[in-house]
């Protein structure tokens, strides 16, 4: 799967890089609550999907890229009912899902047009400002 393509004409076509506004026209109802310990969370029961947030845990600066990462679960495995990277155990090393997702969420975020409109700032400095935490910006193909 070429989840940068995926990304790309999704932008396009929505016309915007939020991914909270994607769920919505994507009728992915976003709910937030309480997960024990996940930040975030991807579940589709009887052809519904839900994308839920833990908004006690959840730091606010990475709340787009948990939305942005289970986004990717809806779109691109959707499927797979899985849970996001425990906070305890984030790395860049998780299994395909989990990677496609974080692969999904690094392109939505950082996509081509926020790099070119911001030719001053650097890859990471740009990643940060937009949420996504530090170890998952070197998935951005460029």
């Amino acid at each position: 799967m070429d989840v940068k393509k995926v990304v790309q004409q999704l932008i396009h076509k929505y016309e915007t890089d939020d991914p909270f506004r994607l769920a919505r026209e994507k009728n992915i109802q976003i709910l937030f609550g309480d997960l024990g310990g996940k930040l975030g969370n991807y579940l589709k029961y009887k052809r519904s999907k839900y994308i839920i947030i833990d908004d006690a845990r959840t730091p606010e600066w990475m709340l787009p890229y948990v939305c942005a990462h289970e986004l990717g679960h809806a779109l691109c495995t959707p499927n797979d009912n899985t849970q996001w990277l425990k906070t305890y155990t984030m790395s860049v090393n998780a299994d395909q899902v989990e990677h496609i997702a974080n692969e999904f969420a690094v392109e939505l975020l950082l996509n081509d047009m926020v790099i070119s409109d911001n030719p001053e700032t650097c890859i990471y400095d740009l990643g940060i400002n937009r949420g996504i935490p530090k170890q998952f910006i070197r998935l951005k193909k460029l």
